[in-house]
């Protein structure tokens, strides 16, 4: 199946430089990593060698190593190194495949297969991200209001902008990452949204209106 798009994995946040995890999109599993300088890559969670998931393996500086047999990758996907034969200059075949990706909106974002132009979204900080057991349409459905100021549909927002990210995990799976644009926002603000966000999800699974 071929899936195409950007579509959002993290809060730029999650991803700590030198760490790594594993995230799914319809089905598809990629690891998410940050190099120590900053950057961040989506890739296919797979090592071409023996197909552990690089999102359990390590960063090392601009590389990121796999768990099993250590084999290192570069920036841009091709293998640089593998530790069983030291003097060996790697063949330029041995690369991951590696997917489009962007930090914008607070969020990063990777972009699959026929992606089309990167999103752009304004600055926002991080509030918190939810796994929804539930279908995406089931989801978006619950979202139109759930971050006005008194939680009811058509309410007026707590600040200029809510930006929700969503992610289609799975048929049944769906993951939302929210944050708040619109320039300082207090605390209490964020703590507010982060409780919606739960109020939403729980809402979703249980099918009690909220």
């Amino acid at each position: 199946m071929s899936v195409d798009g950007w579509f959002p994995v993290a809060l730029s946040g999650m991803i700590a430089p030198g760490t790594s995890a594993g995230v799914v999109v319809q089905g598809i599993e990629i690891v998410v990593w940050r190099d120590t300088s900053g950057r961040a890559h989506a890739w296919e969670d797979r090592c071409p060698h023996r197909g552990m998931k690089m999102s359990f393996g390590f960063v090392r500086g601009d590389h990121i190593a796999c768990l099993y047999h250590g084999w290192e990758y570069d920036t841009a996907g091709q293998c640089r190194k593998i530790p069983a034969h030291p003097e060996l200059e790697v063949p330029k075949t041995i690369c991951m495949t590696t997917y489009g990706c962007v930090e914008t909106g607070g969020m990063i974002w990777a972009g699959l297969g026929d992606a089309g132009h990167a999103p752009v979204t304004p600055d926002a900080i991080a509030v918190r991200s939810v796994y929804v057991d539930a279908a995406q349409g089931a989801v978006l459905s619950a979202l139109p209001g759930a971050f006005g100021a008194t939680g009811q549909r058509g309410a007026a927002p707590l600040i200029d902008r809510v930006l929700v990210g969503v992610q289609p995990v799975g048929p049944d799976h769906t993951a939302l990452h929210v944050t708040a644009a619109g320039g300082a926002v207090a605390a209490s603000t964020l703590i507010s949204l982060a409780r919606r966000a739960t109020v939403l999800r729980d809402s979703v699974e249980t099918g009690v209106p909220a």
